[in-house]
């Protein structure tokens, strides 16, 4: 059996129109397939610069939004859910789930709806940029229209501060 072809650029322009999301796709005219990248390209921080990354919870998959160079603490991501375990999906999982390539990878017009949890650090900046469905491509959006086009939870998910202990 094949996989359906993955999405692109034109699936997130659909899920803006059809949903009425205050955002717009941008090209900065280089390859963006890495936060790095993607800061240089539109001469931005990376923590303007926003990650979709797919998590099972319990087998279950969600879908994590933080910023850029930012990590999610797998179990801190299943203590908020009271569950007893969290994994990154592996990039097969991610593309499979989502309809995406991993590092273009859209917040929101997956091919299957997802559990979204939001950085609450997200909301910090005034503006973020998030995967537009190609790695040539990325959405403009502020952080308020981001949780609402999501309906995502906020939530904290940085691992531990180790000066914390």
């Amino acid at each position: 059996m094949t996989s359906p072809p993955l999405l692109g650029e034109a699936d997130v322009a659909r899920a803006i129109g059809e949903r009425n999301i205050a955002a717009e796709i941008v090209h900065p005219g280089e390859k963006t397939p890495t936060v790095e990248a993607a800061a240089v390209a539109l001469h931005v921080g990376t923590a303007q610069i926003v990650k979709s990354l797919v998590f099972l919870v319990d087998g279950v998959p969600h879908l994590v939004i933080t910023n850029g160079t930012g990590r999610v603490d797998a179990r801190a991501l299943a203590a908020a859910l009271g569950a007893g375990k969290a994994r990154l999906a592996r990039l097969e999982e991610a593309s499979a789930l989502t309809g995406y390539a991993v590092g273009g990878m859209p917040p929101f017009g997956h091919r299957r709806p997802l559990p979204v949890l939001l950085e609450a650090a997200v909301l910090e900046q005034p503006v973020v940029y998030a995967g537009g469905g190609s790695d040539g491509a990325m959405l403009r959006i502020s952080p308020r229209e981001l949780l609402r086009a999501t309906a995502a939870r906020l939530v904290s998910l940085a691992p531990p501060d180790p000066g914390d202990r």
